[in-house]
């Protein structure tokens, strides 16, 4: 294959505001600062997709066309983590399903998936969420 992911990108009108935000919910570190003045955002040894963020004077119009599916410990303990970090619940029609939508500071929004824990089959959260 010739292609792959480097970075998962977000545009952002306070860059530090959602770098400080998205470093917390996801312990990341700064670890570098783009020509442009974006960040790159990434856990320390890691080898996972870093997150870019990106200044932007646009303010976020309607709902996102890509968004974060979050795997979590424990759902409740992380929803209330990511509260009191700034997200907020959000609805955009979901009915009876296992993970919660937030929104980062800015308004795009994520989705909390369920605990590993509490799914018998791994892969079904995903899938749930991708419909």
């Amino acid at each position: 294959m010739g292609l792959v992911i480097e970075c998962v990108l977000i545009d952002c009108i306070d860059l530090e505001r959602m770098s400080e935000f998205w470093q917390a919910a996801l312990d990341l570190e700064h670890v570098w600062t783009g020509p442009s003045g974006g960040y790159l955002l990434q856990a320390q040894g890691s080898t996972s997709i870093p997150l870019a963020l990106m200044p932007c004077g646009d303010e976020k119009r309607g709902k996102n066309r890509l968004h974060l599916d979050l795997r979590p410990d424990n759902q409740e303990a992380e929803v209330r983590r990511l509260q009191d970090l700034g997200a907020v619940r959000v609805h955009l029609g979901q009915r009876d399903v296992p993970w919660i939508v937030m929104a980062d500071p800015e308004g795009n929004e994520f989705c909390v998936l369920r605990s590993v824990c509490s799914s018998t089959d791994p892969g079904s959260a995903e899938r749930s969420s991708m419909t």
